[in-house]
């Protein structure tokens, strides 16, 4: 959403618009990402750890689909959150890691799970 743009939420005639009031619309498409399954946990991983192999995060999260996972991490690459380096390697090697925009997440989010934690 540019500046200046209003959401639909938050325009509808219905609502009166007020001043003091935040609108979190933007939020929304990052948070459809992150809700899903492990897509949290992958980024505390890979936070924690930094360039974490595809196996290893399996054996981490205790990931019973290898699907689930493969599709968890194509989403979150796909929002720009975490990046796959190959490695020209023999065996050939794969590693996740955050990108900036990840890293960013999940320093933002820490203030999150403090207060998850106390309550």
């Amino acid at each position: 959403m540019s500046e200046g743009e209003s959401c639909g939420c938050c325009s509808s005639s219905t609502i009166t618009p007020d001043t003091d009031r935040t609108c979190y619309c933007p939020v929304n498409g990052i948070i459809d990402t992150i809700s899903k399954k492990h897509a949290l946990p992958i980024v505390s991983v890979l936070g924690s750890n930094g360039p974490t192999r595809y196996n290893e995060l399996e054996e981490v999260l205790g990931v019973t689909s290898s699907s689930l996972l493969s599709t968890r991490l194509n989403e979150l690459m796909s929002e720009g959150l975490i990046e796959r380096q190959s490695f020209d390697e023999i065996p050939p090697r794969v590693e996740y890691s955050l990108t900036s925009d990840g890293k960013e997440l999940e320093e933002r989010l820490r203030p999150l799970l403090e207060w998850a934690d106390e309550a």
